[in-house]
């Protein structure tokens, strides 16, 4: 016997003699081009999911939906209900952003799923080989039109995100809706429920604001929940159901009344601080990574004036040494400034007015 033929052999043995059986279409790709279009196995089908999508976006007069992967909280890793990307498309990868249009479904994602995709994804839908959101945003400019809106779930954006997302759309005169509950969370008949699992305390030595651990990700010793912490109080919004009589004991058994920890509903989190924000002199410290777009679109129309007449001087201190300037220009630069109100970046009001310029020019 030849040598090869003992390694291979040898190879077996070492390996207990036996082989792992690989359907033939296992590890294939999608080819949509053929006719029929070949699928492996290993894909979704994805059409019924679309049509309920695109109906409900249809009733809110939304011609584009973002779905990003991530959860409330911004995770990387998340619990199964949370991954609607993965539900709308069929990819399952951990890196991704879906945007559903009432006729294109496209996938952006990295590198390391591009393969992946292709075996996943059913013909529905398109592959951008991209991550960037100037890529998303070129995309949607292209195929959207301004008189179109962009629906999006504020608690899947992060501050930063949206401002990334509206910075880009303002020169096409495109604007992010935010949308009051998550689209496709509408459509998903069979989403996971939140697990029944009670929460646990650790040890007091282990560091942490509460000593409190759950199992709402896989894998993850954490719960969906969220702190509001003052000088004088602490809220917790969690599912109360999975909160023991002993751990409230625990939570409450070194304070006094307001300094004792309150414990609310999780989905109350935004009514609780929109009420606390009206309380004088407050001031809320945000993080614009971290932070989800949904507790920070509660900031008063108030306050995103004030930013506005702000952004307006500054601007006039700027150009109006030019010389170029009118009343008419500022009236309107500063109404676009409201207009754009949710995006803290002059450099909105700026791209809105050099539009507004160039229109005027063109004429």
């Amino acid at each position: 016997m030849p040598f090869s033929d003992w390694l291979l052999v040898g190879t077996l043995l070492a390996l207990g003699g036996s082989w792992n059986v690989i359907r033939a279409d296992v590890g294939s790709e999608r080819n949509c081009s053929k006719i029929p279009p070949y699928l492996p196995s290993t894909v979704v089908n994805t059409t019924l999911r679309l049509q309920a999508l695109r109906e409900a976006m249809s009733s809110l007069n939304v011609s584009a939906y973002i779905i990003p992967g991530t959860d409330a909280h911004l995770s990387e890793y998340i619990a199964p209900r949370d991954a609607r990307m993965a539900f709308m498309s069929g990819f399952t990868g951990s890196a991704g952003t879906a945007v559903v249009t009432l006729n294109k479904a496209v996938l952006w994602t990295d590198s390391r799923y591009w393969v992946q995709a292709e075996r996943q994804m059913d013909c529905n839908w398109e592959l951008e080989r991209d991550v960037s959101i100037s890529s998303i945003t070129d995309w949607l400019i292209r195929e959207v039109s301004d008189t179109d809106d962009i629906g999006f779930d504020p608690f899947l954006f992060s501050i930063q995100t949206y401002e990334s997302y509206s910075y880009n759309l303002v020169p096409a005169k495109l604007m992010l809706k935010s949308l009051p509950d998550n689209l496709v969370d509408r459509v998903w008949t069979d989403r996971p429920p939140i697990p029944p699992d009670n929460l646990i305390r650790l040890p007091d030595r282990v560091v942490g604001l509460f000593n409190l651990r759950g199992n709402d990700v896989p894998f993850n010793p954490f719960f969906y929940s969220y702190t509001l912490l003052t000088l004088n109080e602490i809220w917790l919004f969690v599912h109360k159901d999975r909160v023991t009589e002993d751990l409230k004991l625990y939570l409450n058994s070194t304070c006094y009344l307001a300094h004792c920890v309150q414990l609310l509903e999780y989905d109350q989190v935004r009514t609780m601080l929109k009420n606390y924000m009206t309380r004088l002199g407050v001031k809320v410290w945000i993080g614009t990574e971290y932070t989800n777009y949904a507790l920070y679109e509660l900031i008063t129309p108030e306050v995103r004036d004030a930013v506005a007449v702000i952004q307006l001087l500054m601007w006039l201190e700027k150009v109006v040494p030019e010389g170029k300037e009118t009343e008419m220009t500022a009236a309107y630069y500063v109404n676009e400034c409201r207009r754009w109100g949710e995006d803290t970046h002059t450099h909105a009001c700026v791209h809105a007015h050099t539009l507004k310029q160039t229109h005027t020019l063109n004429r």
